[in-house]
């Protein structure tokens, strides 16, 4: 439905004329998120400066019948913030605030257009950091992370976003504002847990309140050199079965590492088939024992080089390799899907050669990025989005991928999400029962459906209708 005018003014009384975008040309930049498959232009998009606002315009949209999609960085890649069908879009940048840091108690309570990474700057000095590390965390949100339960690279050992937070502010689909207590013992129902990875259809988060961990005492980061996927993976399962639980466990493959290699020059040789970045951290004292153990699991299973880095620098260039991989891409085609699906960590070499015999039999070439230690991987479908034949290739061969990840016990999310992308294979997923009683605890926080709707749960009241890709430079 068309946005009134006295709506319109109402909304720019609140937030103010610089905070409402409404020209063609500014809408375009919130017409999708990472997953550009899928596009739409929101009528309006508002950017309250705090939670006073955000209740105030939620509860005139509320008023009014209007629909209406949260948005934090735009860095989701399943479509979470598609504002299909949805007239107003309401994003959190401006609320980027640090509201309190207590260092005693290890807590920090910020605004939920609060960059990842920046959370940790703000605490480094001190000793402290926040774990959960997405690789956009240069870019992405707190608000963002919870709504899609973000996990990252170290989730191996220290855990998604769900596992970090201690408390949240969330203005409910009709303006009210509930605070949320997630102390460690507190009785009653998490709350929090519902509305985190609930992708904004429960409500809009506007602050947390997290958990800070001490910085460890010393780290130790591995690159370990394997012929192909099948070793690698192999060594992953050695790794995990010698009762070390490595900070974070990650694995490229060949057309991976030579995008990166291209693209930072970190030193990657040429012939390797598949890497594992291997991470250790702790008391320094037990940390040569744990390299030595990895060391020698990866080269049981084949690996012709492992090394430690040197130095912080050789670290951080290998971390800026792997978070950065995504980018990298481009070098390798104009358009890329990213996937991201689950399997048991022994059913990875599976998954690989499956992925593999799929790109083959659709003609797409695929690279693989995993988060090997949890079982999560990335395929990344390479493709000319100006190929309109290619681009249903990707989607039908996206769809074989995930499917695959259920026949083999695994999820068709890690941690992207389902968003727009993935709601046809929820159903794939679960039983008609799990999904109604989803719907029913939906309906409990968001009743007439107008917060984020036609997201996670197929719904046959819902019409979400997308553009289908265009051309490059189109948006």
């Amino acid at each position: 439905m068309p946005v009134a005018s006295s709506t319109l003014n109402e909304l720019t009384r609140i937030v103010g004329n610089d905070a409402v975008v409404k020209s063609r040309a500014g809408l375009h930049v919130y017409e999708c998120d990472g997953y550009t498959l899928e596009k739409a232009c929101p009528q309006l998009v508002v950017l309250p400066a705090d939670t006073a606002e955000v209740c105030e315009v939620v509860r005139l949209l509320s008023d009014s019948g209007i629909a209406f999609v949260p948005r934090g960085a735009g860095t989701g890649v399943s479509g979470g913030c598609l504002p299909a069908e949805i007239p107003v879009m309401i994003g959190t940048s401006r609320m980027k605030r640090i509201r309190r840091i207590d260092l005693a108690e290890r807590t920090a309570e910020i605004e939920a257009g609060m960059v990842n990474l920046d959370l940790t700057r703000a605490v480094a000095g001190d000793g402290f950091y926040y774990a959960p590390d997405p690789s956009s965390q240069n870019a992405c949100t707190i608000g963002g992370n919870i709504a899609e339960n973000s996990g990252g690279p170290h989730t191996l050992k220290y855990g998604v976003t769900v596992n970090h937070l201690l408390g949240l502010e969330v203005v409910l689909p009709n303006g009210e504002l509930l605070q949320l207590d997630r102390t460690p013992g507190r009785p009653g129902y998490d709350l929090s847990g519902f509305i985190t990875g609930a992708e904004g259809t429960l409500g809009i988060v506007t602050a947390a309140t997290v958990r800070l961990l001490p910085s460890p005492e010393s780290v130790a980061t591995l690159l370990a050199v394997f012929p192909g996927v099948l070793e690698a993976s192999r060594a992953v399962s050695r790794i995990v079965a010698a009762a070390i639980v490595p900070a974070a466990l990650e694995m490229m493959d060949a057309l991976v590492i030579e995008a990166v290699e291209a693209a930072y020059k970190f030193g990657f040789p040429a012939d390797a088939g598949a890497v594992l970045i291997i991470e250790v951290d702790g008391l320094a004292c037990g940390l040569d024992g744990h390299c030595e153990h990895i060391s020698q699991a990866c080269r049981d299973e084949g690996a012709s080089e492992v090394r430690r880095a040197a130095d912080e620098k050789e670290r951080a260039l290998l971390w800026k390799s792997r978070k950065r991989a995504f980018g990298a891409m481009g070098r390798l085609a104009p358009d890329y899907c990213t996937q991201d699906g689950v399997v048991p960590r022994s059913k990875l070499p599976e998954i690989a050669e499956r992925t593999a015999e799929i790109g083959k039999r659709h003609g797409i070439r695929i690279a693989n990025l995993m988060h090997a230690g949890d079982g999560n991987i990335h395929p990344l479908l390479l493709y000319n989005g100006e190929d309109s034949a290619e681009v249903a290739r990707v989607l039908e061969a996206s769809r074989e991928i995930l499917q695959a990840c259920l026949e083999l016990g695994g999820s068709v999310t890690g941690e992207h999400g389902i968003g727009v992308e993935k709601i046809g294979l929820m159903t794939e997923s679960f039983g008609s029962e799990e999904i109604a009683s989803m719907s029913e605890l939906r309906s409990v926080f968001n009743p007439r459906g107008l917060c984020n709707p036609g997201k996670i749960i197929p719904d046959s009241r819902a019409c979400v209708e997308v553009t289908r890709p265009r051309p490059r430079g189109g948006g």
